[in-house]
């Protein structure tokens, strides 16, 4: 790999990236939504036309951000995982998981996954890592969970723990493609030690709102948002153990956090070595971590 530069595992396709600016796309609208540049008015025009039936969504977005930011602190900060698979990674921004992982512990070795050819456009022009680390891409899909897990396999090492993140994706997921089998699939494939990170959009905080939220969006991209209940999340974590604070969104999770970013789920999950052989955790003895929860980030 050249030293500096963003490592492409599976090959470019071969047909050029076509950028039709007159249609919204999620990945930029995301990007404006943070506070981002690489957008287009129509981008700008669908994000706008979200947020009028939902003005906390531009907190809520980056408060989802900030949280993806302190588990991945978290992980590599405290519990020494030096591996992390990051699906559905959209549009690079500052602060993004490598960075955060390999300023902390430099030998982390990352691993973005879309499928979305503006992403990996993007990817390829504008993220960086520094050796001994490693940065790296699959252009995949998070459905293909077997294709993605066997291309990652040349930068991962699934012997050792290993985070999967899986931040704003799942909503992207429809029902008819199975998200919990999903994500099953991905835990089943990691060892003990390893971790799992999740955000969903909420449908049953302020639901009126949120369905017309998504509705809005829905009109402007090809690829439709699916907002999932409380207990329809709290599912992918069936057979999962939850540390303090527990499952729910960030403002259901601490008393004394008020307004805002009501929108989202937000946790992180670890499957622990000690409890494989016992099957007290189900499914090979993951154990899930809930993150404590933050206030909405301005």
């Amino acid at each position: 790999m050249e030293r500096g530069w963003f490592r492409p595992i599976t090959p470019s396709r071969d047909e050029p990236v076509t950028l039709d600016t007159s249609v919204a796309h999620i990945a930029r609208m995301q990007n404006y939504w943070r506070g981002g540049k690489d957008n287009f008015a129509a981008d700008r025009a669908a994000a706008e036309h979200a947020m009028a039936a939902y003005p906390d969504l531009v907190s809520s977005v980056r408060a989802n951000q900030a949280f993806l930011a302190r588990s991945v602190r978290y992980l590599a900060g405290e519990t020494g995982v030096r591996q992390f698979l990051d699906i559905g990674t959209g549009l690079p921004a500052a602060g993004s998981v490598h960075e955060i992982a390999q300023d902390l512990a430099p030998a982390s070795r990352v691993v973005y996954v879309d499928n979305d050819p503006i992403v990996l456009a993007h990817a390829r022009a504008l993220l960086a890592s520094s050796a001994p680390g490693s940065t790296s891409y699959i252009d995949a899909d998070v459905r293909d969970t077997s294709r993605l897990l066997e291309q990652s396999a040349s930068a991962l090492d699934f012997s050792a723990p290993v985070a999967v993140i899986l931040v704003s994706v799942l909503h992207m997921i429809q029902d008819h493609d199975d998200p919990n089998a999903i994500v099953n699939r991905l835990m089943d494939a990691v060892p003990p030690g390893s971790f799992l990170v999740l955000t969903h959009v909420a449908s049953d905080l302020e639901p009126e709102a949120m369905a017309e939220m998504a509705r809005r969006v829905n009109q402007r991209v090809a690829q439709p948002t699916t907002p999932r209940d409380y207990a329809t999340v709290a599912r992918l974590f069936a057979d999962l153990e939850l540390v303090p604070p527990g499952s729910g969104p960030g403002t259901r999770m601490a008393a004394h956090v008020a307004g805002g970013c009501r929108r989202s789920l937000d946790s992180v999950g670890r499957r622990r070595p000690e409890a494989v052989a016992d099957g007290r955790f189900g499914r090979g003895g993951r154990a899930a971590i809930r993150a404590p929860s933050s206030p909405c980030v301005p």
